[in-house]
C-alpha cells in the first residue's frame, strides 16, 4: 500500500519538476495558498478559544464565532456604574 502510494508520490513529483516555471508556480499556489490559509485559521480560532477559557478576565472579549447566548453578560456592578 505504501509502496504504491510513494510511487503516485513520485510520478506527481515529477510531472512537476518537468512542467514549465510559471505552470509550477500557478499549480503551487492554487494548492498551498488555500491549504495555508485553512491552516492558520484553524490555529487562530484554536489559540482565540483556548485564551477566552484561561482568561480570568469575566469581561474578555468573547473567541470569534461565539453564539450570542455563549457571551456573558457584564456583571451588574459594571452595569450599574454606566449612565
Amino acid at each position: 500500500m505504501l509502496d504504491g502510494i510513494a510511487q503516485w508520490w513520485d510520478g506527481v513529483e515529477l510531472w512537476l519538476a518537468q512542467l514549465a516555471f510559471p505552470f509550477q508556480f500557478a499549480l503551487v499556489m492554487a494548492v498551498l495558498l488555500p491549504a495555508c490559509l485553512g491552516v492558520a485559521r484553524f490555529i487562530d480560532r484554536v489559540v482565540d478559544d483556548a485564551s477566552a477559557r484561561i482568561s480570568g478576565d469575566p469581561q474578555a472579549e468573547p473567541p470569534v464565532g461565539a453564539s450570542p447566548e455563549d457571551v456573558r453578560e457584564p456583571r451588574q456592578a459594571d452595569a450599574g456604574s454606566r449612565s
